[in-house]
């Protein structure tokens, strides 16, 4: 009786923990997936933020959840000639004025509606970079999208006769997550499902080994017995 209330508690030990680790493995695969993605930096239009090389994590995020600052990769339109993803960072969102460039003090600097954008990410220093003029306003649903690196950049500056060189807001596919604690805890859910899916299978190879194991032969006497009576 013992061994068998030990094997029906191993296969139910198996059977929980096993589903749990497939539900938390399944879960969190699908999480991840659907909300976030990897790349590699390929070019280095984004340093000093991002150098070649450098891995990004970025969320999938509606493209109206997007912001002034913002680094986003998108899909470019079939005028940019390339056939990837690129990242660029959002310098003017719908119904924006965009111009370059006005002098502050000895520096150039963009100025969003009227007003001059602080920007210590650029390269350089350097807000300018093509030395092109462009007094752009963003039509609604759109983006203006420069590189970090402002002279070697293939952004919106480039592309000014096509909708004042926006990109739609359709054409994004994620935002850069600087903050990756939450696909972080992701990973290790994953990790931790796998880890309780295989505890799972070795609780049940226990289960089937006692239950396969024989109960004890009482051995049989060499030699008749009768019974004494009173």
């Amino acid at each position: 009786m013992v061994g068998s209330g030990r094997g029906r508690g191993l296969g139910i030990s198996a059977l929980v923990v096993g589903l749990l680790g497939v539900v938390l493995a399944i879960g969190a695969f699908g999480w991840l997936r659907a909300s976030y993605g990897v790349s590699t930096v390929a070019g280095g239009s984004m340093a000093p933020t991002y150098e070649p090389g450098d891995r990004v994590v970025w969320k999938r995020i509606d493209g109206s959840e997007l912001r002034r600052g913002d680094v986003v990769l998108f899909t470019p339109p079939e005028s940019y000639g390339v056939d990837a993803l690129l990242m660029k960072r959002v310098v003017g969102v719908g119904g924006d004025r965009v111009r370059c460039c006005m002098p502050v003090g000895s520096r150039e600097r963009i100025t969003v509606n009227g007003k001059p954008v602080e920007e210590p990410y650029v390269h350089g220093g350097d807000a300018d970079g093509a030395h092109r003029p462009y007094d752009v306003t963003v039509p609604r649903g759109r983006l203006f999208l420069l590189g970090d690196y402002r002279a070697n950049s293939q952004d919106s500056r480039f592309h000014l006769d096509e909708q004042g060189g926006t990109v739609s807001m359709d054409a994004v596919r994620g935002r850069v997550a600087d903050d990756r604690s939450a696909p972080a805890l992701l990973v290790a859910a994953l990790l931790l499902g796998v880890v309780l899916f295989l505890v799972g299978v070795g609780l049940g190879i226990g289960f089937l080994v006692v239950r396969r194991r024989k109960a004890p032969t009482v051995p049989v006497l060499p030699w008749p017995t009768q019974s004494v009576g009173s």
